[in-house]
Order: C-alpha cells, then structure tokens, then sequence
C-alpha cells in the first residue's frame, strides 16, 4: 500500500508483520489489469515503502517474482521480463510465474524451502 511507512490502511500491521520474515517476495503482475501501474512502478512503490520503514527490512533478502506470464505469449515473454528487470536493475533472484496456471509455482515453492532451510542451518551452526 502506498503510504504504508506513514500508517495507510493496515499498512503498519503489515510492515511489522513482514519484519519478522526472512525472505520477502515482490510478487508483481507484468500485466496489470487492476492498476494503472505498470510492473516497474509497482515494485518501486513496495520498495520504497520497505525502504521508508526500516533499514533491517530493506535488507532483508528480496526475490523478484513476475505473476501473470500466462498473459503473454512466446517471445514477447522473455523480453517484457527482462526489460522489468533491466528497469528495476534488480540484483537479487527472478522467478517468473502464473499463479492462476500453476507454471514456475513449483520451481518457486523449492527455491523457498532450499533457501529458508539453508538460513535456518547457517543460524544453528553460528548458534553451536
């Protein structure tokens, strides 16, 4: 929500709640058919509100996840990605999925469970 940082709608119950994650994910349509945001400017309003409310969240680990590529088609598939990803300069993991088709939800729901396993073992390991 835009304005979370300042108290919008339940946006501080929200960022308090993503504070205690240790992954967070930017599930982004790359067709928006509910907003007149494109794809690039609604990452840029999450992140900025992350990055207004606290130093530690906006450290936290970040994927990129693009929903909705059943709505485009072949070639234009790779580009329209890429070009959101290129825009955003985005660093971190990019996975691309359609929630509605299930396609890449797969992939993802491991890559998550790799990844909060291996943060679990390396905090067990500084704990030993």
């Amino acid at each position: 929500i835009e304005g979370a940082a300042e108290g919008a709608g339940l946006g501080l119950q929200f960022l308090r709640h993503l504070s205690r994650t240790g992954l967070l994910l930017h599930i982004v349509d790359v067709q928006p058919y509910e907003s007149d945001d494109t794809p690039v400017e609604a990452a840029k309003k999450i992140i900025h509100e992350i990055e207004k409310w606290s130093d530690d969240l906006a450290n936290k680990p970040r994927w990129l996840v693009l929903n909705k590529i059943d709505r485009l088609f072949g070639e234009e598939s790779d580009g329209h990605c890429q070009a959101i990803v290129n825009e955003l300069e985005w660093k971190g993991p990019v996975f691309e999925i359609s929630a509605l088709k299930k396609q890449g939800t797969q992939q993802l729901m491991y890559a998550i469970m790799d990844f909060l396993d291996q943060q679990r073992q390396e905090k067990e390991s500084e704990q030993e």
